[in-house]
């Protein structure tokens, strides 16, 4: 039991609790829909003191079921500011805890495991009712909860980076590479970065079928991050599986998942996660390291990857899991991190030039989906 303050929304909330080592980019966090149906731990002492701008977030809305921190400003200071973080918070109804010992919190977490957990207000109920409320939760192993965060994409997407930073979305020449993006939970910068890298992205909902997709005449398939177990998702990864070989294809995060699940490898849940922007991770193949922004809670088998005919291509430094992939002879890539930033480094956003440089390879050899270059 954890004893604090209140602010935000005054409702109680259940949910699996996990924590984020993020010194910054607490509104992108929040509105990651990869946190869906989590409390989020932050670990930094201090949060919100710049407050929140409706240009910062990754979705419509925030993404998390409650949000614990050590100490909520009181004050917000930034000239982008439009609103404090405890208001908005509560305009959307989310709860949160301040005041507390978040790094105990975070040392049992990371002892424990990922662990369920209630945040209420303390007049609510007992402390034994909350407790077993918290241990009738349901666990996130076994969830499908991506056909639920990307079930209502939009028809299109045509913002790009250069609204953010001037300069640094400058697609390149020619006509732009025709990308279905699976939206199982996308963050919004990952689709500029694509307009960025010259696609036209067309998202469509977690669970469209093969048929449906090819029909748009892809030039490449992008399958997005997204919360829950990746293994449950099989409204994505069965048209996953039938695309194989058809067109290029990125993963990023549960994209990356899934594209491993659909080429026959296996994933397997972590004891507490990567959940930060200052993941290390080696490039096995250009043998240089990325600083990189993670949030997830399962990873990819590495021997089961190899079986599946795939190279390991990166490794995190802090336990070498797998953190990316390729196949060995087919135009199909997957990355655990997420290149995109938002928020964390963008030094490994080289990725998106790979996915445009593959289409544009093909393209130059006369290739369509479903027929060989």
């Amino acid at each position: 039991m954890f004893t604090g303050r209140p602010f935000g929304a005054r409702a109680t909330v259940c949910g699996e609790v996990v924590f984020s080592t993020a010194m910054t980019g607490y509104q992108e966090s929040l509105t990651d829909p990869s946190y869906r149906g989590q409390i989020l731990v932050s670990t930094p002492p201090h949060v919100g003191n710049y407050g929140v701008c409706g240009h910062d977030v990754e979705a419509g809305e925030p993404q998390i079921r409650g949000f614990a921190v050590r100490e909520m400003a009181s004050l917000r200071s930034n000239c982008r500011s439009e609103e404090d973080l405890p208001a908005w918070l509560e305009r959307f109804g989310i709860p949160g805890i301040s005041e507390i010992d978040t790094r105990a919190l975070v040392r049992r977490l990371r002892a424990a495991g990922v662990l369920r957990g209630v945040l209420a207000l303390a007049d609510d109920r007992s402390d034994a009712e909350l407790v077993a409320a918290a241990k009738a939760l349901p666990v996130m192993a076994g969830q499908d909860l991506a056909t639920q965060a990307g079930a209502n994409p939009p028809s299109s997407w045509g913002e790009s980076l250069d609204r953010w930073w001037p300069g640094a979305g400058q697609p390149p020449a020619g006509p732009p590479y025709r990308v279905v993006a699976i939206d199982c939970g996308a963050k919004r910068n990952i689709f500029r970065h694509l307009v960025a890298a010259g696609c036209e992205v067309l998202p469509v909902a977690a669970g469209t079928s093969a048929e449906a997709i090819l029909a748009m005449e892809p030039e490449g398939v992008f399958i997005s991050n997204g919360p829950g177990d990746p293994a449950a998702v099989t409204a994505v990864i069965e048209p996953v599986r039938a695309m194989i070989g058809e067109v290029p294809m990125f993963g990023i995060c549960l994209g990356h998942q899934l594209l491993a699940l659909a080429l026959g490898a296996r994933t397997w849940k972590l004891p507490f996660g990567h959940r930060g922007v200052n993941q290390p991770v080696r490039d096995l193949e250009a043998d240089r390291i990325f600083i990189t922004s993670q949030n997830h809670g399962f990873c990819v088998d590495a021997d089961s990857l190899e079986a599946a005919g795939c190279l390991v291509t990166h490794r995190h430094l802090n336990d070498d899991t797998v953190a990316g992939f390729r196949h060995a002879t087919l135009p199909i890539r997957g990355v655990q991190f997420h290149p995109e930033a938002s928020p964390g480094p963008h030094e490994a956003a080289c990725l998106f030039k790979w996915f445009s440089s593959t289409m544009a390879t093909r393209r130059s050899a006369g290739a369509v989906a479903g027929k060989a270059p």
